[in-house]
């Protein structure tokens, strides 16, 4: 029998880390804050670049040997075969705009495969935690995917749908008709809501892979697939489309959403 996720002591370490770096990005959450903004036009706050130190100082305290790719800072080499995925503020728009929907997400890939997701929602009070293969749990209780097959009768999410309709309306106009309910949103709660079941399927695009590896390794974990548009594994070198669902027969349905046509 597998253990409990919680006894890994790999894993305690994490949502140690992951726990403090929370405290410290709600002490900036509706606070007055600089906002600057980088050359894709993405805003960036002291709070993203302070949540990324304190998780870097940690995993390099505790995990030496590793290297470390993060969204403010880059990446620094290791000699373990492993690294560790930052995003110290997943949603820097909603962030600064006062909306508690902002996420902190970290990733373990060895040999690049991913071994662990972590999903926190520091303003929520909600941690995720997915290792493929073995399980996942929210705040410690196990959580699984929903289970639907069924495209008609899906909860479907739609994230970055305007930059969707604007690069693919054919597969835009298809997803609008698709799933028994359909929601637009952003940034990664929607996929955590998939892998604690009261989501079907998820639509991302435009994302980096400390976007969407985190995430992948919570949504594998809890017994979902992702994938990119055309259905390959997802590694450092996916081109940020990605699609999650509940079971292979949904995922295969979303896949035939996702394919290009004449708008």
């Amino acid at each position: 029998m597998t253990p409990p996720l919680d006894t890994d002591p790999l894993i305690r370490r994490v949502l140690a880390i992951v726990d403090e770096a929370s405290a410290h990005a709600r002490s900036f959450f509706r606070a007055p804050l600089g906002v600057d903004f980088k050359a894709d036009e993405s805003p960036v706050t002291i709070a993203d670049r302070t949540v990324e130190s304190v998780i870097r100082d940690a995993l390099v305290e505790h995990f030496p040997d590793d290297a470390i790719l993060g969204e403010e800072q880059g990446t620094t080499s290791g000699n373990s075969g492993a690294m560790w995925i930052i995003d110290p503020i997943d949603g820097t728009r909603s962030f600064i705009s006062g909306h508690p929907l902002f996420g902190m997400l970290l990733a373990r890939l060895e040999a690049g495969q991913i071994t662990l997701g972590v999903v926190a929602m520091p303003a929520l009070d909600e941690v995720f935690v997915g290792v493929p293969g073995r399980g996942a749990v929210m705040n410690a209780v196990p959580c699984r995917v929903s289970g639907q097959q069924r495209l008609d009768r899906a909860i479907l999410f739609v994230n970055e749908g305007d930059k969707i309709y604007s690069d693919h309306r054919g597969i835009f106009d298809r997803l609008m008709g698709a799933g028994q309910t359909r929601r637009l949103g952003h940034d990664c709660y929607p996929h955590a809501l998939l892998a604690a079941g009261h989501v079907d399927a998820v639509v991302d695009y435009d994302l980096q892979p400390y976007d969407y590896l985190p995430v992948a390794g919570l949504v594998q974990g809890a017994g979902g697939i992702m994938t990119d548009w055309q259905g390959r594994p997802l590694g450092l070198e996916s081109d940020g489309r990605v699609v999650s669902a509940a079971t292979p027969e949904l995922h295969a349905r979303m896949l035939e959403l996702l394919q290009d046509s004449p708008a």
